[in-house]
């Protein structure tokens, strides 16, 4: 019965990462790199790494079986759960387990791969308020679902889905509303990412300035709080927000 059970996982974790044909049971093989594959360096958890040989997969495969804590929903699952197609969630699980081989991400981790697109700035708090958002669970870590089903909702959803998505991840304490403060730790976090080096030199209260013209945009009864609907009416209305959702609506 338990190598019943094995024969499943191993059978599932092939379906899910690609490495195998569904329709003959056979391993796939290995296509050149696609624009798909490129975009994974810019995703947490997802840069490229050589692909194995069929050979060394029997061998990796079983490894995974014995290390694995946490295995994914089935592919048809995820795919009905997600805006990904099939062949999608095979490249982006790829890229996943080849950087988490666990199955999942603790917010260190993803910070350290976060870091490595940010060399000239601090990106740890952003990277942070990041994982907080990926993290619906609220467990400390991130696995395949969380990633795909934040990310699906980033490039796939509708411009409601993604403001408000973004309206969460401004949202710190998760109270329903953005406060001048929580803003504020936002904005700093995006500059010390970018780093004192870029050209112009941002000043140092370019923060407060960017929070008091956000408000300025977005409170629209002076109450000294965004809410939901304030944050998306005020964004539908500006042209740059809405240009910049729209920026990776082919990426992937």
């Amino acid at each position: 019965m338990k190598a019943k059970n094995r024969d499943q996982s191993l059978s599932d974790s092939r379906e899910l990462d690609g490495s195998y044909d569904q329709l003959t049971g056979n391993p796939t093989s290995q296509s050149k790199k696609t624009i798909k594959q490129r975009f994974l360096k810019l995703l947490p958890c997802c840069k490229p790494s050589t692909a194995p040989s069929i050979a060394q997969n029997s061998v990796e495969d079983d490894f995974e079986l014995s290390t694995v804590c946490h295995r994914p929903e089935s592919m048809d699952k995820l795919e009905e759960l997600t805006k990904f197609t099939k062949k999608e969630l095979q490249v982006l699980y790829r890229g996943f387990k080849n950087e988490c081989p666990s199955g999942v991400v603790n917010e260190e981790n993803f910070k350290t791969i976060y870091s490595q697109f940010f060399p000239q700035g601090d990106s740890s708090m952003y990277a942070h308020f990041l994982f907080e958002a990926f993290d619906t669970n609220k467990n400390g870590s991130v696995s395949f679902e969380d990633f795909v089903f934040g990310l699906s909702i980033i490039l796939r959803g509708t411009i409601n889905d993604r403001l408000n998505w973004a309206f969460n991840l401004y949202d710190l304490n998760k109270d329903g509303c953005i406060t001048k403060e929580e803003m504020l730790d936002i904005m700093k976090s995006i500059y010390d990412m970018m780093g004192k080096y870029t050209y112009p030199t941002m000043q140092d209260d370019a923060p407060i300035e960017h929070v008091e013209s956000f408000f300025q945009k977005m409170d629209q009864n002076k109450d000294g709080v965004v809410t939901i609907e304030e944050f998306i009416e005020s964004c539908k209305k500006d042209e740059n927000i809405m240009q910049s959702m729209q920026l990776f609506d082919n990426v992937i």
